[in-house]
């Protein structure tokens, strides 16, 4: 009876660890770029949004111009 483990020995087995560890890793930080990705380009959008309501709303003289410009100004921050 003989303990080897021939060509699955225990190297193979810590090379297809470190490949697997890898592999997810790769997968879960795809996972995580595509949701920044979207959450980025949702958020820009909804502010883009919001300075054009904020536009019509000084248009049609709902806003003052001080308050228009500070509420611009928190837009954009």
């Amino acid at each position: 009876m003989s303990w080897s483990y021939g060509m699955m020995g225990a190297e193979w087995g810590i090379f297809m660890t470190i490949f697997m560890l890898l592999f997810w890793g790769l997968i879960i930080a795809g996972i995580v770029l595509l949701v920044r990705f979207l959450v980025l380009a949702s958020g820009s959008k909804s502010s883009a949004d919001a300075l054009e309501i904020l536009k019509r709303r000084y248009a049609r003289g709902e806003l003052g111009k001080v308050e228009f410009e500070e509420k611009k100004k928190d837009l954009m921050s």
